[in-house]
């Protein structure tokens, strides 16, 4: 067959439609929609007053305000993104500053202490072990699609960690403090799963 023999679009959905049903894990439906999900109310963007900083335990390593933040490298990333409620989305666009990044401006070549918790405006919390922000995984994310972040889904920005489910991608993220115990955030103290991967449909406590 040479290049200008006519290939059917039936036969050539089917063959997208199987290779992206093996990108989505099990439980889950895909979505091009991007639905909005929150534990409390939107909060309002205030860029002259944020700061976002990472610290080990009680010390402070570094504290960037919006301004700094933005002068870091810049990392642009495509990842599927599976929530925990069995929507998925795949290749979604993104940009912002990778954890491996704030680490280095900070004179370090890893994470302080094997766990992170993570702070967001508001109190709210989540936990990620160390390694799963290191190494590419993970970002401080700026920017959706080409677009700065809208505040409903977590602008001006958020943590990404699209390799677990999608309530580890906190919104609104102001701190990430690495600790020598681990320490259960706010979904993970009302019964969700403490590491939360979509490929072993780690939903809730005990799955």
């Amino acid at each position: 067959m040479n290049d200008d023999t006519p290939i059917s679009r039936g036969f050539s959905g089917r063959r997208r439609a199987d290779a992206d049903a093996k990108r989505i894990p099990p439980g889950q439906h895909l979505t091009s929609d991007f639905p909005v999900l929150s534990a409390g109310p939107t909060p309002e963007p205030d860029l002259v007053n944020w700061q976002f900083s990472l610290g080990d335990g009680d010390t402070k390593l570094c504290e960037w305000d919006w301004a700094q933040f933005g002068a870091l490298t810049q990392t642009d990333i495509t990842v599927d993104i599976h929530c925990v409620t069995s929507w998925s989305k795949l290749d979604t666009r993104w940009r912002g500053v990778s954890i491996d990044t704030l680490l280095e401006a900070v004179g370090l070549n890893e994470p302080p202490a094997p766990f992170a918790v993570i702070t967001c405006e508001g109190g709210y919390t989540t936990n990620v072990p160390s390694e799963d922000l290191i190494d590419g995984k993970a970002m401080i994310a700026t920017h959706f699609d080409g677009q700065p972040l809208s505040p409903e889904h977590g602008g001006p920005a958020r943590l990404l960690v699209p390799h677990l489910y999608f309530w580890k991608s906190a919104k609104w993220v102001r701190a990430i403090e690495f600790r020598e115990e681990d320490e259960p955030g706010f979904w993970e103290q009302l019964g969700y799963h403490n590491y939360g991967d979509p490929w072993r449909e780690q939903r809730y406590d005990g799955d």
